[in-house]
């Protein structure tokens, strides 16, 4: 899953990035709001964590331009800020919530997670797929029980192909979910982490569909 970070404060900006990289995430990072909302608008996130107090462009500002131009992914606004009526503010521009700094890298990561879910359609955080369960809190990948230890490129797009199963993925939207923007992109790599995710998790599992990318089935 690919986040935008928008923080201005480099030691934060940077303990952001290192932290929810660890946790599985593949981060970009806007130091200013003119720069977080440019990136808003040209790249696709899964979603944003955005700070209210950004030089040159404030965030509510930031957030307003992204939901008039139909920019509808998840944001959690990340601020030092108290006054209830400004996170009330920024859950009526668009916002779909917030944390308050300080807080626990642990409970930022757990809110994202369940921002992605619930802007994918999928309340639970455990998903089935026959004999394969997917733990999106735990990152756990079990086939029949055992845990099945996959890379981190392969849980991140069995995790994206779970969260919109039942549809097919292109590659160019894979590749555009898997790699940060500053990534050497290589659609082909695609290809071999679907087929080490075929050998681990079942060949039934992902479908290829010529012209298409990628289908995970749901199960029968």
């Amino acid at each position: 899953m690919r986040l935008l970070v928008v923080e201005d404060h480099a030691q934060l900006s940077a303990q952001l990035r290192q932290g929810l990289s660890e946790a599985g995430f593949v981060v970009d990072v806007a130091a200013d709001g003119e720069e977080g909302a440019h990136l808003g608008e040209t790249e696709p996130y899964d979603a944003v964590v955005l700070d209210l107090g950004l030089p040159r462009l404030d965030g509510l500002s930031v957030l307003r331009r992204w939901r008039a131009g139909g920019r509808s992914m998840p944001v959690l606004i990340l601020t030092a800020r108290d006054a209830w009526s400004e996170k009330v503010e920024g859950l009526n521009a668009g916002a779909d919530d917030y944390l308050a700094k300080p807080f626990a890298m642990g409970e930022l990561v757990a809110r994202l997670n369940a921002l992605i879910r619930r802007a994918s359609g999928v309340a639970s955080p455990v998903l089935r797929f026959g004999p394969v369960a997917l733990d999106t809190a735990t990152r756990m990948v079990t086939r029949e029980g055992q845990p099945v230890r996959l890379t981190a490129l392969e849980y991140g797009l069995f995790q994206y192909l779970a969260l919109h199963a039942g549809r097919p993925v292109s590659k160019t939207e894979l590749t555009e979910h898997l790699y940060a923007q500053d990534f050497d992109r290589d659609s082909n790599t695609l290809e071999v982490i679907v087929a080490r995710l075929r050998r681990k998790l079942g060949e039934g599992l992902i479908e290829t569909i010529r012209g298409q990318g990628y289908r995970l089935l749901p199960p029968r």
